[in-house]
């Protein structure tokens, strides 16, 4: 219950007018014993500006001057009925001002190029993170980007995405690649030819470059004797296999009509009304009604034969549900025929009604002579490179790219057939192999009576830092000057039926000369003496002395028994020693960290 009451002050000095308060009490006026007409008289009476109103409602706090400015614009009527009849409130002017005007606001960005964030508009910058767009708001007003408040929506997608199948492990085999013979035939023919010496390594790099160079072989590994994996061998195109199963699928895909002829007849059309079929979304296989007796039987042949890598949920979803006449039309008609399959190259006439028939009769009839199980089996090097075998091809370009990094084991395997061939090894300052047709051998000038020619072939190549061939040739043996005679061509009228005159040919290079000769004869005498090494760049150089060793400490004679009879100066010279000739083995000596 509320009441207005009034109570009279008494008038100020100096002011005429009087002064009456009023108290607005609760929501309800003019009640306990405060008559209307007596109120009506004193709010007629007192003058606006003598009014003054004490407001105990907690909804309208304050007090209010009653004065006759209405910049405020407020209805003066409505305030003074009750709450319920004041109708709806007008809108505030001022809703749309959130105190903020002028502040820059904060910008937030995903991170992605080119895209700019606006800046939020559910609630002012730093005030606490309003409620956010269909979800719960913010923990502790995180900005954008931060994953405190809950994750987002990538770390979702990454885990409905599925992870790809990790490879199949390779195969338990042992990957060697062998130079051809005949290019090794032309190397070691060049290098007899030309006396250079050519660093081992290098040449079986080269060896690697191209695959027409060299030829893989494949071997299996063994644990106590028993090989760990096998290889299978087509015999129809010398194709190498991992397993059994492959090279069965290889014959029927790839040599199918060497045993087998498809035959089509027609047969009954499925009985029915059809409407939609299923087809695969990657091959677009139509499968048929979803419905149908065989659909399963079509889902798995399909999944098997193309998507045996993918997952079969993963693929039975990529199969979608097709209504178009045309496709419908076209799975009918595919199953009014029947498909027979006619066996070839048997002594007796059979048909078989279906691939899975026709793989059992080939695992049966021919598989023994077709496939054949090796331990050891060699491919060419172009075709090693397209094989159809995932494991073997992986297998065979993961241990090239090794040999390309470091190519220790085919440097070898050329290095035993250089030596075949009658070439021999040493290496520079002991790190670097090199292949020629001599060993270095150091030629004493002083000691060992040697024509003049090659005296000073030795003593020009120890004085000429980087000697050259041609430094060599025309310090010793100069070629002359010919002075070129140009002849005056007389002037020719070309008339009609005249020929053009020929265009001077190109002067040779001349002959060598007498001296040059000789020397070329002695340098070809040291080089493949050894005496002389000439590189594969050009450069010469003599054999080094070799290092005296330091003598070694003789040891005192110790005594015999007296019943041991004492070896005779015959029977100790027919021993063997170390410094024999036969101890020399002409063999490479490879150092791995080349």
């Amino acid at each position: 219950m509320g009441s207005i009451a009034k109570q009279n002050v008494p008038t100020p000095k100096g002011s005429t007018p009087p002064v009456k308060i009023f108290w607005w009490f609760g929501s309800r006026a003019f009640s306990d014993g405060a008559g209307f007409s007596d109120l009506q008289d004193d709010l007629l009476s007192v003058p606006l500006q003598s009014m003054i109103f004490l407001n105990t409602n907690p909804a309208c706090r304050g007090f209010f001057y009653m004065t006759n400015n209405s910049d405020l614009d407020l209805n003066l009527e409505n305030l003074f009925q009750p709450a319920w009849a004041q109708g709806k409130a007008e809108s505030n002017k001022f809703a749309k001002f959130t105190g903020n005007e002028g502040v820059k606001p904060e910008r937030h960005f995903s991170g992605k190029p080119g895209e700019r964030r606006a800046p939020r508009r559910d609630g002012p910058s730093g005030a606490g993170g309003g409620e956010r767009r269909g979800g719960a708001p913010r923990a502790g007003g995180a900005k954008f980007g931060d994953n405190r408040g809950g994750p987002r929506r990538d770390d979702f997608r990454d885990e409905r995405r599925e992870r790809p199948a990790p490879p199949a492990p390779l195969p338990e085999l042992n990957v060697a690649f062998i130079p051809e013979e005949k290019g090794v035939e032309q190397l070691a023919r060049q290098i007899k030819v030309t006396g250079r010496a050519y660093p081992l390594f290098q040449i079986a790099l080269l060896i690697l470059d191209k695959a027409e160079r060299y030829s893989v072989q494949l071997t299996a590994k063994k644990k106590d004797g028993v090989a760990l994996d096998k290889i299978f061998v087509c015999a129809l195109d010398d194709s190498p296999w991992t397993s059994e199963e492959e090279a069965v699928a290889h014959v029927l895909k790839n040599h199918f009509a060497t045993f087998y002829q498809a035959e089509r007849t027609a047969t009954e059309p499925p009985k029915g009304v059809y409407t939609f079929v299923a087809q695969c979304g990657m091959s677009g296989a139509i499968l048929g009604p979803p419905n149908n007796h065989d659909y399963q039987n079509q889902l798995r042949k399909l999944h098997t034969e193309k998507f045996s890598r993918m997952p079969f949920d993963m693929f039975k979803a990529r199969v979608k549900i097709v209504k178009d006449e045309a496709i419908v039309k076209k799975w009918i008609e595919e199953q009014s025929f029947k498909t027979e399959f006619i066996c070839l190259n048997v002594p007796e006439p059979l048909t078989l009604p279906s691939m899975e028939e026709v793989e059992k009769h080939f695992r049966a009839t021919h598989k023994d002579s077709i496939i054949k199980p090796v331990e050891a089996h060699i491919v060419a090097g172009l075709p090693s490179r397209s094989l159809k075998c995932g494991g073997l091809q992986r297998l065979i370009r993961q241990e090239w790219e090794h040999q390309k990094y470091f190519p220790l084991p085919i440097a070898t395997k050329l290095s035993q057939q250089f030596a075949h061939h009658g070439l021999s090894f040493f290496k520079v300052n002991k790190t670097v192999t090199h292949v020629s047709v001599a060993r270095p051998q150091y030629l004493d000038i002083e000691s060992n009576p040697v024509s003049d020619g090659i005296r000073r072939i030795v003593e020009f190549i120890n004085a000429t830092p980087k000697c050259t061939r041609k430094k060599l040739i025309e310090a010793l043996a100069p070629t002359p000057k010919v002075v070129p005679v140009v002849a005056v061509p007389e002037p020719i009228v070309v008339g009609e039926g005249t020929e053009k005159p020929a265009e001077p040919a190109k002067p040779q290079a001349p002959a060598p000369t007498a001296e040059q000769t000789a020397v070329m004869v002695d340098l070809h005498w040291l080089i493949h003496q050894g005496a002389v090494l000439e590189f594969a760049d050009g450069r010469m150089e003599t054999a080094k002395k070799p290092a005296a060793k330091p003598a070694k400490a003789e040891k005192k004679p110790e005594e015999k028994p007296a019943g041991e009879i004492a070896a005779t100066p015959e029977a100790v010279a027919s021993e063997p020693t170390g410094d024999s000739p036969a101890s020399d083995v002409n063999q490479p000596e490879i150092n791995s960290a080349e």
